[in-house]
Protein backbone atom coordinates (compact mmCIF):
# COMPACT_ATOMS: atom_id res chain seq x y z
CA UNK A 1 0.00 0.00 0.00
CA UNK A 2 0.65 3.63 -0.56
CA UNK A 3 -0.01 7.02 0.59
CA UNK A 4 -1.64 10.20 -0.73
CA UNK A 5 -1.80 13.36 1.54
CA UNK A 6 -5.00 14.17 2.28
CA UNK A 7 -5.29 17.70 4.01
CA UNK A 8 -1.96 17.40 4.93
CA UNK A 9 -2.55 14.16 6.65
CA UNK A 10 -1.12 10.59 4.93
CA UNK A 11 -4.32 8.04 3.66
CA UNK A 12 -3.15 4.70 2.15
CA UNK A 13 -4.43 3.66 -0.74
CA UNK A 14 -4.32 0.73 -3.10
CA UNK A 15 -2.95 0.61 -6.84
CA UNK A 16 -5.77 1.32 -9.33
CA UNK A 17 -8.36 3.26 -6.85
CA UNK A 18 -9.23 6.54 -7.34
CA UNK A 19 -8.86 9.59 -4.76
CA UNK A 20 -12.57 9.44 -3.99
CA UNK A 21 -12.61 5.34 -3.50
CA UNK A 22 -9.47 5.91 -0.89
CA UNK A 23 -11.49 8.52 0.28
CA UNK A 24 -14.36 6.36 0.95
CA UNK A 25 -12.43 3.19 2.25
CA UNK A 26 -11.28 5.25 5.10
CA UNK A 27 -14.53 6.85 6.13
CA UNK A 28 -14.60 10.25 4.68
CA UNK A 29 -17.87 10.01 2.54
CA UNK A 30 -18.06 13.69 2.22
CA UNK A 31 -15.25 16.03 1.68
CA UNK A 32 -16.99 19.72 0.43
CA UNK A 33 -20.02 21.62 1.22
CA UNK A 34 -22.17 23.45 -1.15
CA UNK A 35 -21.66 26.95 -1.22
CA UNK A 36 -25.87 27.57 -0.78
CA UNK A 37 -26.70 25.79 2.47
CA UNK A 38 -23.39 24.61 2.95
CA UNK A 39 -24.87 20.53 2.53
CA UNK A 40 -22.04 17.78 2.71
CA UNK A 41 -20.91 16.43 -0.83
CA UNK A 42 -18.46 13.60 -1.71
CA UNK A 43 -18.72 11.31 -4.45
CA UNK A 44 -22.56 10.44 -5.54
CA UNK A 45 -22.30 9.01 -9.75
CA UNK A 46 -18.80 7.63 -9.75
CA UNK A 47 -18.23 8.41 -13.13
CA UNK A 48 -17.42 11.71 -13.31
CA UNK A 49 -20.85 13.30 -14.67
CA UNK A 50 -21.96 15.42 -11.45
CA UNK A 51 -19.46 17.39 -9.90
CA UNK A 52 -19.77 16.80 -6.32
CA UNK A 53 -16.41 15.05 -5.59
CA UNK A 54 -14.40 17.76 -6.25
CA UNK A 55 -11.30 18.43 -4.96
CA UNK A 56 -7.95 20.54 -5.58
CA UNK A 57 -5.10 17.76 -6.74
CA UNK A 58 -1.37 18.77 -6.69
CA UNK A 59 -2.52 22.67 -6.40
CA UNK A 60 -5.24 22.31 -9.64
CA UNK A 61 -8.53 22.80 -8.20
CA UNK A 62 -11.59 21.54 -9.27
CA UNK A 63 -10.57 17.82 -9.84
CA UNK A 64 -13.11 15.18 -9.91
CA UNK A 65 -11.91 13.03 -7.14
CA UNK A 66 -14.27 9.58 -8.66
CA UNK A 67 -11.91 10.50 -12.06
CA UNK A 68 -7.96 10.83 -10.79
CA UNK A 69 -6.26 7.56 -10.04
CA UNK A 70 -4.57 8.23 -6.72
CA UNK A 71 -0.35 8.00 -7.03
CA UNK A 72 1.53 7.62 -4.26
CA UNK A 73 2.43 10.79 -2.49
CA UNK A 74 0.16 13.13 -4.41
CA UNK A 75 -1.34 16.16 -1.91
CA UNK A 76 -5.49 16.76 -1.93
CA UNK A 77 -6.91 19.27 -0.83
CA UNK A 78 -10.64 19.00 -0.12
CA UNK A 79 -12.65 21.99 -0.13
CA UNK A 80 -15.53 24.20 2.00
CA UNK A 81 -18.43 26.28 0.32
CA UNK A 82 -18.04 24.73 -2.94
CA UNK A 83 -14.85 26.77 -3.79
CA UNK A 84 -13.10 24.22 -5.51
Amino acid sequence: MSDIVIDGEPLPFVAGQTVAAALAAAGRVAWRSTSTGHRPRGVFCGIGVCFDCLVTIDGVGGQRACLVLARPGMTVTTEEDGDA
